[in-house]
């Protein structure tokens, strides 16, 4: 009987904080979490959105943001330029902050133009959870690479607001900087940063454009002056993220040709980048005898023919190879290329796989150098950075949110790199793909339709939502 009485006045009470919770100040939530901890009974119960018919996105509002953001462009309609630190960037940036700020969210950047935007949770002393993705774009390419991932989070956030929502853990809301390599030739600038490259930050103080503008004056340019220059201060510890999930399109064919609404990323595949240069001797086009030649351009055709091979010979469709520059010098019809320069792009899952592939390119390189009496001046790998795979509880919650809103799925990975790749050396990581329209990427005719641009934000809700509980 005792004990029934205290449990009638524990709820009463409890009933009264909730419907006079201005008697108790503003931090009801320490006051609900410390009669959680006095009666031993959870007052927060790790319920989900009020119902799945509640997770309502606003797509018209969405799509429109998505088309107003476009504008924000150096290129016109329907291609999209916006390139680091321009001025088409900053508004875009002042785009997003303001939308941010809409929501309700806590907006902050950091010394690069990292934006955040938080939205506290009853626990805020537990890890966040992050999403989000990037909005600057490479010459005349469309509106949806990476804008979704933006956008759509703060959507997100949106959708469960108005389902009634509240998080245990806090959700964020980041925008990176320049993922994109347009401007200085680096991919994935601001999450490098925030994964605490210390050889990213020494590399910045002496990087220019193509204008032989200073990475430092375009910051400072764009309203991100670091007076003392020291960008350490973007790094975060590892930890600092309970989990991060960016919501991306595809850019490839497979969901769409299958008919299936959601990707469930379970590895990225990270790049490995090279420069092979080869010299000889020229000469004319007519005069030179064929025995008597020293080829480079030869000697670079045929090494994009190995790079080819030994992609083939892995075994795995899933190693992929790409001479995606080859440069032949003097350029003349009538002239035996003196020297030939090649980039060549090498990618896998797998980076022991990866790896043996670089190694067997470089002994060809050798070896065609030596037959066709040539100097192999150049052989440097640019970067070689370690493939990301995502973790298990990430893609459950992911599977489980498509599954509770009746939404087809797959495990897929994801050939092209992203922000996530970097993230995971910072959090758990995982990645949500929707359709995009054959798969075009990097162009104007890139498209997602409003519905399954729809069904990946209120997948990536409920996936936010299940995370935020644990």
């Amino acid at each position: 009987m005792a004990l029934r009485f205290s449990l009638f006045i524990f709820i009463f009470s409890l009933h009264f904080i909730c419907d006079f919770p201005g008697i108790f100040g503003h931090d009801e939530g320490m006051t609900i979490k410390t009669m959680e901890e006095f009666s031993g009974y959870p007052i927060h119960e790790p319920k989900y959105p009020n119902s799945l018919s509640s997770l309502s996105v606003n797509s018209d509002t969405l799509q429109k943001q998505i088309d107003e953001l476009a504008t924000f462009s150096d290129s016109p309609a329907p291609s999209v330029t916006r390139i680091l630190y321009s001025e088409k960037d900053v508004l875009a940036r002042s785009y997003i902050k303001d939308l941010m700020e809409l929501s309700g969210l806590s907006v902050k950047e950091d010394a690069v133009g990292n934006i955040f935007g938080l939205w506290n949770g009853y626990e805020p002393e537990l890890a966040p959870v992050l999403t989000g993705s990037h909005v600057d774009a490479i010459p005349y390419s469309g509106k949806y690479d990476g804008v979704v991932g933006v956008l759509g989070a703060i959507e997100a956030i949106n959708v469960l607001k108005r389902s009634g929502f509240k998080p245990k853990r806090s959700l964020e809301v980041i925008m990176f900087t320049s993922e994109e390599p347009t401007r200085f030739g680096i991919s994935c600038l601001g999450s490098r940063l925030l994964a605490g490259s210390v050889q990213l930050a020494e590399l910045l103080k002496k990087t220019v454009d193509s204008q032989n503008i200073s990475f430092s004056d375009a910051s400072k340019s764009a309203g991100y002056a670091n007076a003392k220059g020291d960008l350490s201060e973007v790094f975060l510890k590892k930890g600092s993220y309970f989990a991060f999930v960016e919501l991306h399109i595809e850019q490839g064919p497979i969901l769409e040709k299958e008919g299936t609404s959601i990707g469930v990323v379970t590895a990225i595949a990270a790049p490995a980048s090279i420069k092979v240069t080869f010299e000889g001797n020229g000469g004319h086009a007519g005069a030179a005898l064929m025995p008597e030649r020293n080829d480079a351009g030869l000697a670079a055709a045929e090494l994009a023919l190995a790079v080819e091979k030994h992609v083939l010979d892995s075994g795995s469709v899933d190693t992929v190879g790409t001479v995606g520059i080859l440069k032949l010098h003097p350029g003349a019809i009538n002239s035996i290329p003196s020297m030939a320069h090649l980039e060549i792009d090498t990618r896998d899952i797998d980076e022991s796989r990866r790896n043996l592939v670089i190694e067997k390119i470089h002994q060809s390189a050798l070896a065609i150098a030596k037959k066709r009496k040539v100097i192999l001046s150049e052989f440097e790998i640019v970067n070689q950075d370690p493939p990301a795979l995502s973790d298990e509880s990430i893609t459950k919650a992911t599977e489980l949110a498509c599954q509770e809103l009746n939404l087809t799925h797959k495990k897929m990975i994801s050939r092209a790199y992203h922000d996530s790749l970097f993230m995971a050396r910072v959090s758990p990581m995982g990645m949500i793909f929707i359709p995009c329209y054959k798969g075009y990427s990097h162009k104007p005719e890139e498209f997602s339709s409003v519905e399954d641009i729809a069904n990946g934000v209120k997948v990536l809700a409920l996936t936010l939502a299940k995370l935020s509980l644990s």
